[in-house]
């Protein structure tokens, strides 16, 4: 018997998701629109909507909020005996260490394991599944919490110096949570993450005056964008995402035609034409709430696949493919998951 036919399924069994506040619209960060060398570049053309995480907000706080569906759904036992805990945050409540801790001990958890990711970037939901069924597949535990925070919108991108700049509208605050189970109600068929090592280092902040991130100083810091770096990123993303989901597609034995429902990342609208016409997919088979929520960073995958099982855009038996890429390129993931129709 094959090693593939001995691990145990493991299924992605519900998502649940939380934006904070009112949608904030376009007409927000026009008024503070001013000169811009990149303002009419194509990565920048601003969402309609997009929400801000409170001043006092935690990450904490956020994934509290995004869990409460699944204990609505499930009830508080299912997170009380969760065995794995995975998170990932895009701005950490503290620079010396993740917030697995605080969350589990909010959410009262008492998990094996407590995982931190940080180099998933936008793909992190996708690293936290793979993660998480390695562990449930290898006894590790039965049941596991891949829990991601976007909270730089309305932390970074909407300082006073910041919102200015072009790239300030596009980001968006929200958090979301996978529940993760030895099960083969809704299995993981396949999951492919990459990374771009060479990429490294390409995604950088920029402060004016320079200076280290975190040294004292005049200057607001936002992500180091040019002309340059821009059209790299674009190269990069058109291709990589592409070609983790045809990696995915070939092992599994499905056409790309035949996905059932594509959920990416969502960084601006050429990425998302361009991901649905290399895997010739029409719109109406690709989720995304870029008009109401902006670049999700890694939330994005999550919080779009809860919105598509709401409006029962994804239906029982199918095949979701679950694709992004991270930073300037140095990660890629995509996950293949035969939703099984439960909530």
């Amino acid at each position: 018997m094959s090693e593939e036919m001995q691990q145990p399924a493991v299924s992605l069994l519900d998502v649940s998701t939380y934006l904070p506040g009112e949608p904030i619209g376009a007409d927000y960060y026009a008024q503070f629109a001013g000169s811009d060398d990149l303002r009419d570049n194509l990565m920048f053309r601003a969402p309609k909507f997009r929400h801000h995480v409170a001043p006092d907000e935690t990450a904490i706080d956020m994934v509290e909020r995004a869990a409460a569906g699944i204990v609505d759904r499930h009830g508080s036992d299912v997170l009380a005996n969760v065995d794995v805990l995975i998170t990932h945050t895009q701005l950490p409540d503290m620079p010396f260490y993740g917030g697995g801790g605080g969350m589990a001990n909010r959410l009262g958890m008492k998990p094996n394991w407590v995982i931190d990711l940080h180099n998933g970037g936008c793909a992190a939901f996708i690293l936290g599944l793979k993660l998480a069924r390695q562990l449930l597949a290898s006894g590790e535990g039965r049941t596991a919490l891949v829990a991601v925070a976007q909270n730089a919108a309305g932390q970074v991108f909407d300082q006073a110096t910041i919102r200015p700049k072009a790239q300030a509208s596009v980001p968006g605050d929200g958090a979301a949570v996978g529940l993760v189970a030895l099960s083969d109600v809704s299995p993981i068929l396949d999951v492919e993450c990459r990374t771009y090592g060479e990429y490294a280092g390409d995604m950088t902040m920029a402060v004016d005056p320079p200076r280290k991130w975190w040294q004292a100083g005049p200057g607001e810091g936002c992500i180091g964008f040019t002309e340059s770096k821009i059209t790299k990123v674009l190269a990069r993303g058109n291709r990589q995402v592409p070609e983790v989901a045809y990696a995915v597609c070939d092992r599994i034995g499905l056409a790309p035609k035949d996905i059932g429902l594509l959920v990416t990342n969502q960084p601006n609208r050429v990425f998302l034409r361009n991901w649905r016409e290399a895997l010739e997919l029409p719109a109406e088979r690709h989720r995304d709430t870029f008009e109401e929520c902006g670049n999700l960073f890694a939330a994005g995958v999550p919080i779009n696949l809860d919105r598509a099982i709401d409006d029962g855009q994804v239906k029982k038996g199918d095949i979701v493919m679950m694709a992004a890429f991270a930073h300037a390129g140095d990660f890629a993931g995509a996950a293949a998951v035969r939703w099984g129709g439960q909530r």
